[in-house]
This record gives structure tokens, sequence and C-alpha cells, in this order.
């Protein structure tokens, strides 16, 4: 049976991986919507919205990881080295990871809900935040994690990393022909072949 203290610090984990696995499932929805890859069967409006329900959820589930953080008896973390980086005495530089993580999906979160109120420009620009955003929390989530020894979970991560890589390789690789047909189309220079 688990003890108080073991509940906090299960639920701690388990809430800070299902925020890893949102925050990827966010960042591979919002690319399936950007590329189009799933025009054949896709409505834009339910990947949207779908889109942003995940980064909702993304929220959620981290303030679940940061509270039960906190309740935890094990570290002891204050306020303050849950939201100020580089000031926990435990694990500095990886919770610090994690800590710029969730000011990065903040940023991404709270632009997108004034997306229509800015410029396409600025929120764009914003809303890149989300790859950083993923490297400092997979970072996190392996040097602060206490389960990055754990099989199953180095498994996660490699199907994770994966995930995002691919899919942000079909994107670049879809606007780079996107470019190279606009400048064709307008007389521009024909790539190299």
């Amino acid at each position: 049976m688990l003890t108080n203290t073991q509940v906090w610090w299960h639920l701690s984990r388990a809430s800070g991986i299902v925020s890893w696995v949102l925050l990827t499932l966010t960042v591979v929805w919002g690319l399936l919507l950007t590329t189009r890859l799933l025009r054949e069967v896709d409505r834009p409006a339910w990947l949207l919205d779908l889109h942003r329900w995940l980064g909702t959820l993304t929220w959620v589930t981290t303030g679940v990881h940061l509270a039960t953080l906190f309740a935890d008896s094990y570290v002891e973390f204050s306020i303050a080295d849950l939201l100020v980086p580089f000031s926990a005495s435990w694990k500095t530089g990886p919770v610090a990871w994690g800590i710029v993580g969730l000011y990065l999906i903040v940023l991404v979160q709270a632009t997108s809900r004034w997306m229509k109120q800015m410029p396409r420009r600025v929120w764009r620009a914003m809303h890149f935040a989300s790859y950083p955003a993923f490297v400092f929390v997979t970072l996190h989530a392996f040097l602060a994690g206490t389960d990055a020894s754990v099989f199953m979970f180095q498994i996660l991560g490699i199907v994770l990393i994966t995930s995002v890589t691919i899919f942000t390789l079909m994107r670049v690789q879809l606007a780079m022909r996107a470019g190279t047909t606009r400048r064709t189309a307008t007389g521009g220079p024909t790539p190299l072949r």
C-alpha cells in the first residue's frame, strides 16, 4: 500500500509524463493541421478544436504536476523552486529546463487565445515557441525525472521525439516545396535539380 508521501510522488511523476505526451500530441496535431497531411479525411475546424483541447489539457496536467510536486514532502519544492528557473536546489538545471518549457507553453497558449487580435506574423513567431518548449520539456523529463532509466519510459521518449521530428521534417519539406512552387510561378529563379 502507498503512503501519503508516495501518492504525491507517483502523481507528480504520472502527471509530468502525461503532460509531456499531451504536449507532443498538441505539437503533432498542429503540424497535421498546418501541413494538411490528412486533407482527404480532415475537417480543419475539427483539427483546430482538437489542437486547442490538447493544448488546454497540457496546461491542466502541467498544473497538476506542479501542485503535486509542491504537495510532495520528499524534495519539498517551494513555489519559487517551481516557478523561477535555477532556484531549485534539487537537480537545478533539469528543473530549470522544465520551468522554461512551462513558460513557453504559457506563451504559446496565451497568444493562441488572442490570435485574432494579433498580427498573423507575430502570432506565428510566438507559436514557433512550441518547438523549443518540446525540447526543454523533453530535457526536463529525461534529466529531472526519476523514470529516465526505466525501459518503457525510454521507449516512450523515443516515440515522442521521433513523432515530433518526422512531422516537423514533413512540414519543412512541404514549406520548401511550396516556396519553390511560388518562386517558379512568379518567374523567380528556378530551383536546382
